[in-house]
């Protein structure tokens, strides 16, 4: 059974702390304006000490990590942790991490996204517990779009939370937060649209899963990435996974894409969301060629340019959560059953 956490309300703990990647200097105003965001707000905000990043691709060694990690989830005021980014490589946690006491604690909401998934994912399918893919720490000052919901508002609600497509995308890069740490709205130039590959209408229901792919790819085969697994255990509601790449090349994205559908991924998919995102083509072989290569002939919708990557803005999906998936002419949404604990 998946175990999701109470809904987050104002005056509870939030811990940060960074289990990949962590903050150089230049970027820590960054860092206290989105801490200064969430005590606006009404959140007690803990901050640990894996935080730092100047010199290393990592915040500490990783038991360290480990340790700062482990206390804050399995800390019962703490009810959020929300680490400031990704990076590189926090797949050295997974194995360092009891997964039997943190699945044992009450559940807190895990934050974050692209380096994130890799211990997202494994507190899903290993733990039982609820986690968000949601927007980091260093990204949380900033609004939703209208369609979309923050975040905050998912960790906070109690009962079904329906977003729509956004329709925008941010075309003009991202901000120097070096030289100005407050900004609060994405700079969105760019228009699209959730496309489904066959041009069908896709009306399902199922389980998310997901994450970014160059990291959770790594997990297939291990105890950590058990999507076959899971998908068994909800064999009967089915999953919807998602997917997105951050920089890997189209044909790098396909091989892993096959790996995955060789790991048996996606036996009981019943949609496939493909994020939007600007990692380039390998020659004439696009992103979408890639997909529809490894994926096309599963006889699964796929969903293309769904706002759950690296492109902002962003659309946060809970891991274990049951949605509702719709694609039509006149809807694109998705309801996501968050307010409570679901078998």
């Amino acid at each position: 059974m998946i175990r999701f956490p109470q809904p987050l309300q104002p005056g509870d703990r939030i811990g940060v702390t960074a289990p990949s990647s962590g903050v150089p200097a230049s970027l820590m105003p960054r860092l206290e304006c989105a801490v200064g965001w969430l005590r606006d707000r009404g959140f007690e905000v803990v901050l640990g000490d894996c935080l730092g990043g100047d010199g290393s691709h990592v915040s500490a060694p990783a038991v360290e990590r480990a340790d700062e990690l482990q206390r804050m989830l399995t800390d019962p005021t703490i009810r959020a942790v929300v680490p400031p980014w990704g990076g590189e490589t926090g797949i050295d946690l997974v194995d360092l991490l009891d997964w039997d006491t943190i699945g044992a604690a009450e559940p807190t909401w895990l934050v974050g996204y692209s380096d994130l998934s890799t211990l997202l994912l494994p507190l899903t399918v290993r733990a039982g517990w609820a986690s968000l893919h949601g927007v980091n720490l260093m990204d949380t000052p900033y609004a939703a779009v209208p369609g979309l919901v923050h975040w905050t508002e998912l960790a906070t609600a109690t009962g079904p939370v329906r977003q729509e497509q956004s329709g925008c995308y941010r075309t003009e890069g991202f901000d120097d937060w070096a030289a100005d740490p407050s900004p609060t709205a994405y700079r969105l130039a760019g228009r699209g649209t959730w496309e489904v590959a066959d041009d069908d209408e896709v009306e399902v229901s199922g389980r998310l899963i997901g994450g970014c792919l160059e990291t959770i790819g790594n997990l297939a085969g291990t105890p950590f990435g058990d999507v076959p697994g899971f998908g068994q255990r909800y064999a009967e509601e089915g999953l919807i996974l998602y997917l997105e790449v951050a920089e890997a090349s189209a044909l790098e994205a396909c091989r892993r894409l096959h790996g995955l559908r060789l790991a048996g991924w996606f036996e009981h998919a019943q949609a496939i969301l493909i994020g939007r995102t600007e990692a380039p083509s390998s020659g004439e072989v696009t992103q979408r060629d890639a997909v529809l290569d490894a994926l096309g002939d599963l006889d699964v919708p796929i969903v293309f340019d769904v706002e759950c990557g690296h492109v902002p803005p962003h659309l946060p999906l809970v891991n274990g959560a049951l949605a509702r998936l719709t694609v039509t002419d006149n809807e694109r949404s998705i309801v996501q059953e968050v307010g409570g604990r679901h078998p």
